[in-house]
């Protein structure tokens, strides 16, 4: 943990400088049969991509409001931390409607249409895989961000007392929500190195601090799971095995 770490990008940064080779993200989808394992280099790189759609080609500025309609996942997780490295307020589960921008999943398109501003459409299939069409309305993410730049820099400095996440009617500033990780990293017994496995979803605090920023936070890593229910016992058993998983938040 590093004390002038004052946003998520912050956290992502020195994450960065530390080690960029070891494992931040480890997704499996227990419904499909995916497992896709992103180092801090790889999850920056995207992170920096999806920054500068965000910046560049969506024109969104800091204090604006992105509507994420998507499942606890690896893309999630990099749009997260895109919202932070650019000012933008990422409203999880928000209300499309009122909301500047919008990006959905594939089982969200209908209700993110209610958003007036800029649609984004991921289709979440294995490696970041585009739609067979992309859907009418939206522009589909796997098609724009490989093009996007590998290096991020905001037009203008990121205000860490400002507005950066709201989930489940929680709102937390950049600052708060760094403070709030460290402290889950240490009840959880996070230490640098740690693997955690999280089978929660992202519809609430608890679900982004374990599946995402109280490792980040204690420079640990994550092994996210998701629709772990369809995998046997057994299979869990061997997964914290096989991923030498040292805390678990089911």
């Amino acid at each position: 943990m590093n004390a002038t770490d004052h946003t998520p990008a912050d956290l992502l940064r020195s994450a960065l400088a530390a080690d960029p080779a070891r494992p931040l993200v480890t997704f499996y989808d227990d419904a499909t049969g995916e497992r896709v394992e992103l180092s801090v280099a790889t999850f920056a790189n995207w992170v920096a991509k999806t920054a500068n759609l965000l910046q560049g080609d969506l024109a969104a500025e800091p204090g604006d409001r992105l509507a994420l309609l998507l499942p606890a996942h690896w893309q999630t997780a990099v749009w997260l931390l895109a919202c932070s490295a650019t000012g933008v307020v990422a409203e999880v589960g928000g209300d499309p409607a009122g909301a500047g921008l919008v990006v959905s999943g594939p089982d969200t398109l209908e209700e993110a249409r209610a958003c007036p501003g800029e649609r984004m459409a991921l289709a979440l299939r294995p490696l970041g895989g585009r739609f067979p069409q992309p859907p009418p309305g939206f522009t589909d993410y796997a098609v724009e961000v490989p093009g996007q730049g590998d290096r991020f820099t905001p037009y203008a400095p990121v205000d860490p007392q400002a507005p950066a996440l709201t989930v489940d009617g929680l709102e937390l500033t950049g600052a708060q929500l760094v403070e709030r990780a460290r402290q889950d990293a240490l009840r959880l017994g996070l230490e640098p190195g740690a693997r955690l496995l999280s089978g929660l979803s992202y519809q609430d605090w608890d679900g982004l601090s374990a599946g995402l920023f109280a490792p980040l936070a204690a420079g640990a890593s994550v092994v996210l799971c998701r629709n772990l229910d369809r995998l046997p016992a057994e299979g869990l058993s061997q997964r914290l095995e096989s991923e030498r998983v040292t805390v678990t938040a089911l």
